[in-house]
């Protein structure tokens, strides 16, 4: 575990910079336009290359070295946010230029995730899976937890700027830390073998891996449905608050950093636990639990300690979420195609987050919003429920996406494929370098 911790340090140093940038263009942005689609067309352009480039990005990880993507993947970003410090200290800023900024950071990053997740299959332990997954989940709950912090108090003091150089930062910390460890590369086994040739046969192997496997494929679309709902929800939690608080910071950054001390806690129970015996439940009742005391908590919120308490009970169902599906996917597809079917992966995990995002933003500003501000048959009837106002709107979009949230991981229950997953998949031994069947 020595070479995944250091690797571990400096990506969490990398995630504390890159979580300072975001909430402080978070704030600005939000001032800038007033506009709840505005902030959710930066989490789009983010999300978008994500998308498209995934089953490329899968297919050339597998081909190259998983440190170098790492690294080129760092360092792009670190150019991104170097060529918006520029802009913001000439003066020329705009909002669109932090969306341009977005798409090419999540361009690179589509590189980051898989060639990451692949790399730690070759450093760590097979028994030590789900608490490295754990540990990931730690760090980015870590840096969530000082980074609203420091950034509120710093940005008065170093302004924007400031924040953008101690992100630049801590790219070359995350750099560092790769140059250090060594990386093995995986072995060719026989499911490399049948996905190897061109570049496009090898993009569509991760997706025939998965549809060949309908206890793989079943899991993603618990993720899809899951993340679908759970999106529309968090794209509005930003702009809900700010609206209900009259864009109070202090407000907003104490409810991310409960956030992030559920996730941090979440994330160490987790790490000394290793998780359920039986993984799938680790998935399916952590979608229900973190639906029900996070997501439809938060929007019956009216008030700083009711947007904590479910931040905070939210984020800390997340790592065993994660931790749980990432095993078993570390656990059953061989290293060598790690990179093809993580990234195809994603990209069903992820696929319909962007019209999430393009359904919440308007969705509150043009139908809820206006609805709930004034009297009306929706304030008539609901307003009991969050209230009227500005904000309220966004409430009920929140809650009423939690219970969809909810009902995605009741549901996965309901599916043998699902929720017999460990016992219908053999289990790749990474240790040994063989598929072996697993003991029922």
């Amino acid at each position: 575990m020595a070479g995944f911790t250091i690797v571990w340090v400096g990506q969490a140093f990398s995630l504390l910079g890159t979580n300072m940038s975001g909430f402080a263009w978070t704030i600005w942005a939000y001032q800038e336009t007033g506009s709840a689609t505005a902030l959710a067309l930066a989490g789009l352009f983010f999300t978008l290359p994500l998308l498209l480039m995934s089953p490329i990005a899968g297919a050339l990880v597998d081909r190259s070295n998983r440190k170098f993507m790492m690294m080129i993947s760092d360092l792009a970003s670190g150019l991104v946010t170097i060529g918006l410090l520029i802009l913001y200290l000439t003066g020329n800023i705009e909002i669109w230029h932090l969306y341009v900024g977005n798409f090419i950071s999540g361009t690179f990053q589509t590189f980051q995730w898989p060639a990451y997740s692949a790399a730690i299959t070759m450093i760590v332990p097979k028994k030590h899976f789900a608490r490295a997954s754990a540990m990931n989940d730690l760090a980015g709950n870590v840096s969530g937890i000082f980074a609203p912090m420091l950034a509120g108090a710093l940005l008065g003091i170093i302004q924007i700027s400031g924040i953008l150089v101690i992100d630049i930062v801590t790219f070359v910390i995350a750099i560092i830390a790769l140059l250090i460890v060594r990386i093995p590369q995986p072995e060719v086994t026989e499911e490399g073998k049948q996905g190897a040739g061109s570049i496009w046969k090898e993009s569509a192997y991760g997706f025939r891996y998965i549809f060949e496997r309908r206890s793989l494929l079943g899991l993603q679309l618990v993720f899809l449905f899951g993340n679908f709902f759970t999106n529309i929800g968090f794209t509005l939690v930003a702009p809900m608050i700010l609206a209900r608080t009259s864009s109070n910071e202090l407000i907003f950054g104490s409810v991310q950093t409960a956030g992030a001390i559920g996730g941090v806690i979440g994330g160490l129970a987790m790490s000394a636990w290793g998780g359920t015996k039986k993984k799938v439940h680790g998935v399916l009742a952590g979608w229900v639990l973190a639906s029900i005391f996070g997501q439809i908590l938060f929007g019956l919120g009216r008030s700083l300690p009711v947007w904590a308490v479910a931040s905070f009970l939210f984020t800390f169902f997340v790592p065993l979420i994660n931790s749980s599906n990432q095993a078993i996917w570390q656990s059953k597809v061989a290293p060598d195609v790690q990179g093809r079917v993580f990234a195809i992966r994603r990209l069903i995990a992820w696929g319909v987050m962007p019209l999430a995002t393009l359904i919440a933003g308007p969705l509150a500003d043009f139908v809820l919003e206006p609805a709930m501000r004034t009297q009306s048959l929706l304030s008539d009837s609901l307003g009991w429920l969050t209230g009227v106002g500005p904000g309220t709107g966004m409430s009920l979009i929140i809650i009423f996406s939690g219970i969809g949230a909810m009902l995605v991981g009741i549901g996965g229950y309901a599916f043998s494929s699902i929720r017999d997953a460990e016992e219908l998949l053999p289990d790749f031994a990474a240790d040994e370098g063989a598929v072996v069947p697993e003991t029922v």
